[in-house]
């Protein structure tokens, strides 16, 4: 049986480790700083808990050791320290951390250690990616990548209409991280929260798109024209978070007030989870769409991928949790299996133009009723895609 570790066991960290140890063909150990959180876990012979802070080197360095399996599922301003230690050791690493730095500044170490670094292995970034690797395979040119993803409520509370699915301070940096974009072949910077558009999205409805600094590996390894990734919310969602951004609430600059200083950030964040917090009963969903426009052999194509998924009754996991995590899990079976040689940060995106590494994908995740549609349009003829589910 092998071993991995799994750093956090939050709501998509807990359905990561639930999977591993579903089917006794991994002993997990979990490895977080709450211990409330570590005893909502399965009392399962194949689940260790370890209650310990993942900042402490010392602790960090008597839990790692060269080859380990290890998954990062801790917030983003955490996840760079992490992963940089783990590959220093030569691990292999599935990271799903929304860290601001870009992991492949970490190559080379990586690469000298014999370490395997898949990052940004969730659903977006992560399958978001694989698609786009997919279409990079299967095209002979794109000139326009498009991204629209979004986690959702079921039911609609006024007034933020939205519930976290993962760390309520990696939302808010979603809100204030400039995003990234490529166009006309140069990445350019823009706010985030900007270019709202209306995009219909069935069976959800009318929901609002803005940009978003999803793109982050796609930046440098798939060349494309034009390149956007947006976050899909239910309408009016963008104006009121750009009014909190605008009058400061999000920033990390401290306050000093009677009793201290306090950042307005993090005190945003406080008062935001009690209404983001996603609780056991609420219901969610999962919608995805990658659109590449470009050429195969000389002839126009669109590559379209969708994904549109609920939150799962019978387990009482959350469709985030379920979509990220499951999408990290199969990477690590993959990892595991020993069928990627290639030493280094690996993004996901790699993982998609190789066919049977994004077949093993999409299979994995089939299994567990998360499926994936890939079609191709060549002119007026529709045909199937070779990438995992059609």
């Amino acid at each position: 049986m092998k071993h991995v570790i799994v750093l956090g066991s939050g709501l998509v960290g807990s359905a990561i480790i639930k999977d591993l140890a579903h089917q006794g063909e991994f002993r997990v150990t979990a490895v977080d700083t709450d211990p409330r959180q570590l005893g909502k876990l399965p009392d399962k012979k194949n689940i260790d808990r370890l209650h310990g802070d993942i900042r402490d080197r010392e602790f960090m360095n008597s839990l790692l050791s060269s080859g380990s399996l290890l998954v990062i599922a801790v917030p983003g301003h955490l996840g760079y320290q992490v992963l940089e230690q783990a590959v220093e050791q030569g691990n292999k690493v599935i990271d799903i951390s929304f860290a601001p730095e870009n992991p492949l500044r970490l190559h080379d170490k990586a690469r000298a250690a014999g370490a395997q670094a898949i990052v940004d292995m969730g659903v977006a970034p992560g399958m978001s990616h694989v698609l786009a690797g997919c279409a990079a395979r299967d095209m002979d040119e794109i000139h326009t990548l498009r991204i629209l993803v979004g986690g959702l409520p079921r039911e609609r509370i006024k007034p933020f209409e939205y519930k976290a699915g993962f760390s309520p301070v990696d939302v808010i940096e979603e809100y204030t991280r400039p995003a990234r974009l490529i166009v006309n072949g140069q990445i350019v910077r823009k706010e985030a929260l900007s270019e709202v558009e209306p995009i219909d999205i069935p069976p959800v409805g009318t929901l609002e798109a803005f940009n978003s600094d999803g793109l982050r590996t796609l930046l440098f390894t798939v060349k494309a024209d034009n390149m956007v990734e947006k976050t899909l919310r239910y309408p009016g969602h963008a104006a009121l978070m750009k009014t909190l951004r605008d009058s400061g609430f999000f920033s990390e600059r401290p306050l000093a007030l009677e009793g201290g200083d306090v950042t307005p950030r993090s005190l945003t964040s406080a008062l935001l989870f009690h209404h983001w917090e996603m609780r056991p009963e609420d219901e969610d969903l999962t919608v995805m769409r990658v659109i590449a426009l470009g050429k195969r052999d000389y002839r126009r194509v669109v590559f379209a991928a969708s994904l549109f998924d609920e939150y799962d009754r019978q387990t009482n996991i959350h469709s985030m949790a379920r979509t990220t995590g499951y999408a990290a899990t199969a990477a690590l079976r993959l990892l595991a299996s020993g069928k990627i040689r290639r030493k280094g940060i690996i993004p996901p995106e790699e993982l998609g133009r190789n066919l049977n590494f994004s077949t093993f994908l999409m299979e994995d995740q089939a299994s567990k009723g998360i499926h994936y549609n890939v079609t191709y349009e060549r002119e007026e003829d529709w045909s199937t895609g070779e990438c995992g589910q059609g």
